[in-house]
Formats: C-alpha cells, structure tokens, sequence
C-alpha cells in the first residue's frame, strides 16, 4: 500500500498513525489477518515511515488478510474511513519482496524559512568526505556520519532537494539540518518544513549519474524533479521528472 501524509497530518506520529489505521481497517471491514498468541495484532508491516513533522507522498506498508480481496475495494475503503490528510494512493497485492530490497532511497524536498540561503551550506556539504552528527535515541546520544548516506542535494528556487541512500542507521532530513546549521547562518531547523517525494531503488546507469528511482510497485524507472538540468556532483547526478 501507497500512502500520503498531507497537511496537518505530518504532525501525527507513527504510533498515532498506527492506531488510526487499524480502527480505518476495522471500519472499512477489511477482513484482517492476525498473529497468533495471547494478543493477536493484524498482520501490518511498516516501511521507513517518515519522521513525526515531515510530510510525505511515499509512505508504504503491507498487510495481510484473512481472505483475498479486490485491491480497488480496499483502497475506496480506506479512503472513506482514514482521517483528513491521511491518503491512500495505491493498493496492489504483493509478491512479499522484502521492504528492504524495494525501499533502498528516498528523496525529499526541505523547504527553509524566509530568506535563507543554503548554497554554501549545501556546497560544503557535498565536497565534505564525511560529516558527523550526533542525534539522542533511545539508548542515549549516537554520532554517525550523514555524508555517507547523500546521494545528491542541491539548492533550486531556495529549497534543497535531496536523495539518501537507507543505511543503519537511518540518516534523515533532521539530520543532514544539523549538518548544514553548523555552516548555514541564521537556519533553524525547526523552522524548515520536508516532505519525502518518494521511495524507491537509485537507478544505477553506465554512465554513473542517479537519475531516477525504481517505483516498488512496477519496478518502472520514475523520476522525481521536474527539471533535470542541475547536476548533483560527486557520485550523484541529475533528478528531474518524466
């Protein structure tokens, strides 16, 4: 399943995501597969879901089912019964390719505050060999480095666009913010505003230039920018949209 976080609903977080689903999967009458145990959970499988506070067009998860359905009937289901700006887009069964072999990048779209410039922030960045960060989770503050993980990241009509490879750990827009403060006068990261555009596999052609991603569901090259006339530099190249 293809989903779409929009408006207000990037403010939701995974977990209330979570529980809003189900009771949509409930009202809908989807006819659910569950674990076994004391405590059966529906069998639902989550991608990489985005950050609490980022918007999203490409979220993905998977779920099982008691019986066979129409993928048209669950889509208008859910549609009728998910909360404002919580979208279904795309529903089609699946072959169980692992989430990990389908999902290997995102792109995003970071979008600062009035009158921020973060060409040289982003500029330096790229021609950086690495760049540590250190985040808090759930085990305490961990350093790691988020040059690694960009593909490509430019600065056009005063937005960053970025690509990210998925490594472990997951490098995030968050954190490549942290990243560009250090060197961008007057950012805070608090004030920006991303959105992932989409989620796929990098396109590796001979040439050595990223130019599209692999769309999870048909496999078909998409590409995500509507120009494709900035070239990233160092392993990366162009983004544009077909």
């Amino acid at each position: 399943m293809h989903y779409a976080k929009r408006g207000s609903a990037r403010f939701t977080s995974h977990r209330d995501f979570a529980r809003a689903f189900e009771r949509a999967l409930n009202r809908a009458r989807i006819p659910m597969s569950y674990s076994s145990g004391f405590h059966p959970h529906p069998r639902i499988s989550y991608a990489s879901a985005s950050a609490t506070g980022a918007a999203s067009e490409a979220e993905y998860l998977e779920i099982g089912l008691s019986a066979r359905c129409d993928p048209a009937r669950v889509a208008d289901g859910l549609g009728e019964s998910l909360p404002t700006g919580m979208v279904v887009l795309r529903v089609a069964e699946t072959d169980r390719t692992a989430f990990t072999e389908l999902l290997t990048a995102s792109a995003w779209l970071i979008e600062p505050g009035p009158e921020t410039d973060l060409g040289p922030a982003v500029e330096d960045l790229m021609a950086s060999a690495s760049h540590l960060v250190t985040r808090m989770t759930k085990s305490g503050p961990r350093e790691f480095d988020v040059r690694s993980a960009v593909i490509g990241m430019d600065v056009h009509e005063g937005a960053v666009r970025l690509m990210l490879r998925h490594l472990t750990p997951l490098v995030r827009p968050d954190d490549i913010l942290t990243a560009l403060a250090r060197s961008a006068a007057g950012l805070d990261p608090a004030d920006c505003r991303c959105t992932r555009l989409a989620q796929g596999r990098p396109v590796d052609p001979d040439d050595g230039v990223f130019t599209d991603l692999l769309d999870p569901f048909d496999g078909e090259p998409r590409r995500v920018w509507r120009d494709a006339s900035t070239a990233f530099g160092n392993d990366c190249g162009i983004i544009g949209h077909r």
